[in-house]
C-alpha cells in the first residue's frame, strides 16, 4: 500500500508518499507561504529537487498541487490517485481523548477541534489539511496520528502539576508531552539495534532539534517526558526558554508593561539558545561564535547541554535505571560535539562514549564503548514512517 503522509502548519504543508511494503519514500516535498504567494519544493526519489512558485491561496489548493506533482507524467511517482491507499495526518494535540492513532470520522474531527484550546495554532491547521484531503480524495481512508498519544501512558504522578486539582479535573491542565511519534519510533529502533524486546528495556530518548524533548520509555511505554501542557516546558531549545520560575512572567510583565501573552511570546520565540547567546537559534551559528571566542555563546551551549543531562539523570531515577540513551532529531543525530558535551555528565551511570564511534552524522550507530554499562546510540528519527505504519495498521 502507498500512504500519503500530510503534516500541515498554519502556512505550510510537508508531505511524503511512502510505499508501506518496502517502507521507502517515493516522493517528498514542502509547500510554503500558503495564503501569501506560494512556494513548492518537490523531490521524487532518486531525482533532484524541483522548485516552483505556484499560487497557493489556501491549503486545499496546496493539496491539489501536491496531487498534481505526485501524478505528473514527467516528475510524478504514481499514475493516478487510485494507487494511494490511505492518508495519514499528523495532529499535534489529542488531549486525553486520544491514546492512540485512529481513523478520522466526523466525531474525531469534532473532538480534535475541542483539543484546539491546547494547540490553537497547530490543531486547526491540521484539520484544514484533513478537510482539504477529504474534498479532493473522497472515500480514501484517513488516519489521525497524534503527537501526544504516545505519552498517554504516563502515570498521574508524572503528568500532574502542583496546582489546585480542580484545574486538572475541570480544565484538563496537565503534562501532555509532544514529539510522541518520534520518541516511539526511536525507542522501537533502539530495541531493534540492541536485538532485545522493548518490553525488557529502559530507554531515554533525547529528541534534540530546534524544538527538543526527553522521554523516559519503560517497557515500550512513555512514563515521563519533558514537554508539558505546551511545548514550552522542559529543555532549553532554539527559541523556547524551557523550564523557569513562573514568577518571571509577572516580573517581566510588570517591569516592561507587557501582557502575559506578550511575555509568553518572548519565552516561545525570543528565548532559548537564541536569547541566551544573542547570536542565533541555529546551533551552527552559535558554535561558530563560540569558536571565535564569544563567551556568551559558549555559556548558552553549556546551559543547553547541562539541561539535557539533568533530565537524563531525572529519568534514570524515575525508571530506577537505564539501559540505553538514544540521541535523535537534527541536533541529536548530527552534532557529535553536543552529544559529547551531554555525555560528559553521565559518567556516574557507567557510560563511556567512544569518540571514534561518535563521529557519526545522520546514521544509526552505537556510539558507546563495548564495555559501557549504558548503551549510547545515535538513531535518526522518522516520524513520517511511524505515521505511515500506524495508518496501514488501521486501514488494513
Amino acid at each position: 500500500m502507498k500512504v500519503l503522509v500530510i503534516n500541515c502548519g498554519s502556512s505550510s504543508l510537508k508531505y511524503q508518499l511512502i510505499d508501506s511494503e518496502t517502507e521507502s519514500v517515493l516522493a517528498k516535498g514542502l509547500c510554503e507561504r500558503i495564503g501569501i504567494d506560494g512556494a513548492l519544493t518537490h523531490q521524487p526519489a532518486g531525482k533532484d529537487k524541483i522548485k516552483s512558485t505556484p499560487a497557493m491561496p489556501d491549503h486545499k489548493t496546496a493539496i491539489g498541487i501536491v496531487i498534481d506533482q505526485l501524478t505528473d507524467k514527467e516528475n510524478g511517482v504514481v499514475e493516478s490517485l487510485d494507487e494511494i491507499g490511505a492518508v495519514g495526518h499528523r495532529i499535534v494535540h489529542g488531549g486525553e481523548k486520544f491514546t492512540k492513532s485512529c481513523l478520522i470520522t466526523d466525531e474525531v474531527i469534532k473532538e480534535v477541534e475541542e483539543c484546539s484550546v491546547f494547540a490553537p495554532l497547530h490543531n486547526p491547521a491540521g484539520l484544514i489539511g484533513v478537510r482539504a484531503c477529504q474534498e479532493l480524495m473522497p472515500g480514501l481512508p484517513m488516519v489521525a496520528v497524534f503527537d501526544t498519544a504516545f505519552h498517554q501512558t504516563m502515570p498521574e504522578k508524572a503528568f500532574l502539576y502542583g496546582i489546585p486539582r480542580k484545574y486538572y479535573d475541570e480544565d484538563g491542565i496537565r503534562r501532555y508531552g509532544f514529539h510522541g511519534t518520534s520518541h516511539q519510533f526511536v525507542s522501537l529502533e533502539t530495541a531493534k539495534v540492541l536485538g532485545k524486546d522493548i518490553k525488557d528495556l529502559k530507554i531515554i530518548v533525547c529528541h534534540l532539534g530546534n524544538g527538543a524533548s526527553v522521554t523516559a520509555v519503560k517497557g515500550g511505554e512513555s512514563v515521563d517526558t519533558s514537554m508539558g501542557l505546551t511545548p514550552l516546558e522542559g529543555l532549553i531549545m532554539g527559541t523556547r526558554s524551557g523550564d523557569l520560575d513562573p514568577a518571571i512572567i509577572e516580573f517581566i510583565a510588570n517591569k516592561e508593561n507587557k501582557t502575559a501573552s506578550e511575555v509568553l511570546n518572548i519565552l516561545n520565540k525570543e528565548s532559548g539558545v537564541y536569547g541566551l547567546s544573542g547570536v542565533s537559534s541555529d546551533f551552527r551559528d552559535v558554535k561558530a561564535a563560540r569558536a571565535e571566542g564569544n563567551k556568551v555563546a559558549a555559556a548558552a551551549l553549556d546551559a543547553y547541554a547541562y539541561r539535557v543531562a539533568k533530565y537524563i539523570g531525572a529519568y534514570t531515577a524515575a525508571m530506577n535505571g537505564v539501559d540505553a540513551i538514544a540521541f535523535t532529531a537534527g541536533l541529536g543525530e548530527n552534532d557529535d560535539i553536543t552529544r559529547k558535551a551531554i555525555c560528559e555528565y553521565l559518567g556516574y551511570l557507567g557510560t563511556e562514549l567512544d569518540e571514534v564511534k561518535n563521529d557519526v552524522h545522520g546514521e544509526t550507530a552505537i556510539i558507546s564503548t563495548d564495555d559501557s554499562k549504558v548503551t549510547l546510540l545515535c538513531v535518526p528519527t522518522n516520524e513520517e514512517l511511524m505515521i505511515a505504519r500506524d495508518t496501514v495498521a488501521l486501514v488494513k
